[in-house]
């Protein structure tokens, strides 16, 4: 593992979004699977866990399959700027900070009105 990935994986969280066709039951299933409920939500669309480890997306997306992974990433409190590239297996990964994060998501849902707890 070089040193860039190795310090990504332990000062940052990692960064999964997946897709459904049943965001209501899905945000009440990962409720009580990560053991609080989504930090944002957009009712029938999109919602956001942020735990101290782990950022997890679930969109409501009919261009995908049910479970499907939509892209990985991490958050990086450290970076100045949103970006992304395409690993040796074709996955997109992003890197954002906390608010790169919420003003995409307040850009997408405007009544989201969606401000990061950075403390987490």
């Amino acid at each position: 593992m070089n040193n860039e990935l190795k310090i990504l994986t332990m000062t940052n969280k990692l960064h999964i979004a997946i897709a459904t066709d049943k965001i209501e039951a899905t945000i009440e299933d990962y409720t009580v699977r990560l053991g609080m409920p989504p930090c944002s939500f957009i009712s029938g669309e999109y919602a956001l866990w942020r735990t101290e480890t782990l950022n997890l997306s679930v969109r409501q997306d009919d261009s995908c399959k049910p479970g499907e992974l939509r892209h990985l990433g991490w958050e990086d409190k450290s970076a100045n700027e949103f970006s992304q590239d395409t690993d040796v297996n074709g996955i997109v990964w992003e890197r954002f900070n906390a608010q790169h994060q919420a003003d995409e998501i307040n850009g997408i849902w405007s009544e989201a009105n969606y401000i990061p707890n950075t403390d987490k």
